[in-house]
């Protein structure tokens, strides 16, 4: 859930009309993204796509497919955290300073 998080934030940030270093934004989330995994894969073998995760349950069976709910749900439950974090707080305070 937090990598989504910080990986949506980042996506949402580079990707802004706001943002005038447009150019930029395929580097800064993709480096974002090696980061997220780098990180991320030794403790939880780390998914921020849902749909990563349920492919290799599915072929592995057993515990995998009774897991792969929580793979399915944290990264949602992430996202959307950042959609309510960059709507509320950041384009918020964006739109009272212009």
């Amino acid at each position: 859930m937090i990598f989504t998080f910080i990986f949506l934030l980042v996506i949402l940030g580079s990707t802004s009309s706001k943002n005038i270093n447009g150019g930029f934004a395929g580097l800064s989330i993709g480096l974002s993204l090696v980061l997220i995994h780098i990180v991320g894969i030794p403790i939880t073998g780390v998914s921020v796509n849902p749909a990563r995760s349920i492919g290799p349950a599915v072929f592995v069976g057993g515990s995998a497919l009774e897991q792969v709910w929580l793979f399915i749900v944290a990264p949602v439950a992430g996202a959307i955290l950042a959609a309510l974090v960059w709507n509320t707080l950041i384009e918020k305070r964006e739109r009272v300073v212009n």
